[in-house]
């Protein structure tokens, strides 16, 4: 595994048991799981290279705009779906037909493989990426390994 994906785990884990606050992305304070990625992001390779605007909780559903998607494709690199390394961030289609619009940072793959990521009601946490979660995975980045 590369340095950088060494990183992207690490810190990933390092913000494990913040709070959920929707919309925000400051490790032991609060975020949601675009702001948990934002933060790794801010982590890793420094500056933001974009911030979101202001976004409700059924952000693009109405539109039927894959807002998430289409922003992941403007800064991660597209990885195939099916492959598998820590430090992958995944993008979730929670229910079919809805818009993918929940993140995850892989930090275990294979058999046991692991995910860290933020959900309501529940902070950020690390969670087996058990074959219910898996059926929702809808794409695959990862970070740059330049910036």
């Amino acid at each position: 595994m590369s340095a950088r994906r060494d990183a992207v785990v690490t810190a990933a884990r390092g913000w494990i048991g913040t709070p959920y606050r929707h919309q925000a992305a400051c490790r032991c304070a609060g975020c949601d799981c675009l702001g948990l990625v934002r933060g790794v992001w801010r982590e890793v390779m420094g500056n933001e290279p974009e911030r979101p605007p202001a976004y409700s909780m059924d952000w693009s559903e109405p539109a039927r705009e894959e807002a998430l998607w289409a922003a992941a494709l403007r800064h991660l690199r597209v990885r195939p779906v099916t492959a598998e390394t820590p430090g992958d961030v995944i993008l979730f289609r929670m229910r079919a037909g809805a818009v993918a619009k929940h993140l995850g940072i892989v930090t275990r793959a294979g058999r046991r493989a692991r995910f860290v990521h933020a959900y309501s009601g529940h902070g950020v946490v690390e969670s087996a990426l058990s074959a219910p979660w898996r059926r929702r995975i809808v794409a695959r980045f990862a970070f740059p390994e330049e910036g």
